[in-house]
């Protein structure tokens, strides 16, 4: 099955919370209501050097894709 990069997630149990998911390596999720980022990768040392380069630029994607997202609804 193929998925999006990102996905947009929510859960009742966190209503303030919503959540973009992204599918691809290095997957992750951020909670955009704190920022909080949970990586779904296991990284050694090598690894997180280009993830710390990297995840910036990831971030900023997942929150481009929500304001994109959120452009479409109001259409």
């Amino acid at each position: 099955m193929e998925f999006p990069k990102f996905l947009l997630g929510d859960n009742t149990d966190y209503p303030d919370a919503i959540f973009i998911i992204h599918t691809e390596f290095p997957r992750f999720i951020i909670n955009l209501e704190n920022d909080e980022v949970e990586w779904l990768e296991e990284f050694d040392k090598e690894d997180e050097k280009e993830l710390a380069s990297e995840s910036e630029n990831l971030i900023q994607a997942a929150n481009d894709f929500y304001d994109r997202e959120l452009s479409r609804y109001d259409d």
